[in-house]
């Protein structure tokens, strides 16, 4: 249980986000929620192309909400002399600096690493892209989507011969995210001994290649004759292993582990009327059920397809054997153990009031990294921030009505 003894760990670090989508955005989130002072910049007057992103209430995005919960928001005109000198003179004041740019497109603007680390040694600047800073694709743009079908995870998902289905969950931008947190973490740790920051070059298609911790290695221990393919709803080197349909929804059921196959096939054994399937000897090891699987898996079928969920779930609980029903999000957020850990933030919105979004999954005895501040207003802190830099009442108004500073109009003056 949460004591709040100890500061967030990342207290007194500052981060600029100079982030969209979703990547960048969530590694900067993470960041805020461990502590760190996030300041989210965006561009007149559209801001971070996730604003444009549904679900929407009142004009405000949900996907904005949920990813840029807890940073302060500067909308700034960077093309404007003025606006790069302010940006300048934040960045000279920043531990961390996030951006997901093509490559070299941050250069042309005078954000590059180079010139940002020129002015400020101890920054620490993460740069996340599709195909990352070197190699022949390191030029072209590309989207989780690209990322997930290149990377091979793609191939092996949806049933045989079928064109593969779309995950549905931005694998490849929150993989890359919390990947590009720990080498934050990393770099501001190795920070301490060598006084200096680095570069750090996180890309969507690296991450989801290293996801893999099946087939690459069957592939490359296997002199390449196993590439591992689509297979439904199981997994062929994990008998058992997989989803179920029982007369009101599915479930899975993973009892790939000897002792909790031998427990299933009793009790399946058992309600069939087939108590020689728990004797089979050939279903005795993993080995030998994957060389039998299609023997056996339609008798394990045949047992939950004459069973409601919560019937197969009670039964298989009882000699434990892992298994859960495949919950749609209604159920998710009504789950009791979603609700136990508090997996569900609730904050006040200054537009659309209370919002209800996703929490992450960090969990510290003595701090708390629930994030009560809501996603800023586009422009909502750019007075404050400018203060911060020194700049004067009468500046900050200037570059006000020229446009080099933006707020929307929920913000006020």
């Amino acid at each position: 249980m949460t004591n709040n003894s100890q500061p967030l760990p990342l207290k007194g670090i500052r981060v600029i986000d100079y982030s969209h989508f979703l990547a960048g955005p969530y590694m900067g989130r993470c960041l805020a929620a461990m502590g760190a002072e996030v300041i989210k910049v965006e561009r007149p007057t559209a801001g971070d192309a996730g604003r444009a992103h549904a679900y929407f209430v009142d004009g405000q995005s949900g996907y904005f909400l949920q990813q840029n919960m807890g940073k302060q928001g500067l909308c700034i005109n960077l093309k404007d002399p003025r606006g790069l000198a302010m940006m300048h003179k934040l960045t000279d004041t920043a531990d961390v600096f996030l951006e997901n740019y093509r490559p070299g497109a941050l250069d042309k603007l005078g954000l590059g690493y180079k010139e940002l680390s020129e002015r400020n040694p101890k920054l620490v600047y993460c740069s996340v892209s599709a195909y990352g800073h070197t190699g022949p694709d390191s030029h072209r743009a590309g989207f989780g989507l690209i990322a997930e079908a290149k990377s091979g995870i793609m191939a092996m998902v949806g049933e045989p011969g079928v064109a593969p289905p779309l995950l549905r969950i931005a694998l490849g931008d929150m993989y890359t995210g919390i990947h590009g947190v720990a080498a934050v973490c990393a770099a501001l740790l190795g920070r301490i001994g060598s006084g200096r920051g680095q570069h750090i070059d996180m890309a969507l298609y690296d991450c989801l290649v290293s996801m893999h911790e099946y087939a690459v290695q069957s592939y490359t221990l296997s002199g390449g004759k196993e590439i591992p393919q689509q297979t439904g709803h199981d997994l062929p080197q994990s008998t058992l292993y997989g989803v179920f349909t029982a007369t009101d929804g599915y479930l899975v059921i993973a009892a790939q582990v000897d002792d909790a196959w031998k427990r299933l096939a009793t009790l399946i054994g058992n309600d069939l009327g087939q108590p020689g399937f728990a004797a089979d000897t050939r279903f005795h090891s993993l080995t030998g059920r994957n060389e039998n699987r299609l023997e056996l898996l339609p008798v394990v079928r045949r047992w939950v397809s004459s069973r409601t969920v919560a019937e197969c779930l009670a039964a298989l609980d009882a000699i434990d054997v892992p298994s859960a029903k495949v919950q749609d999000i209604a159920e998710v957020l009504a789950d009791p153990q979603v609700q136990a850990r508090g997996m569900l933030l609730e904050q006040d919105h200054p537009v659309i009031g209370k919002v209800r979004l996703p929490n992450l999954p960090f969990h510290f005895s003595a701090c708390s990294t629930t994030v009560t501040q809501p996603a800023p207003l586009m422009g909502q802190h750019n007075r404050s921030i400018a203060q911060g830099l020194g700049y004067n009442a009468e500046e900050i108004a200037q570059m006000e009505k020229d446009g080099v500073l933006y707020a929307e109009e929920a913000v006020g003056h």
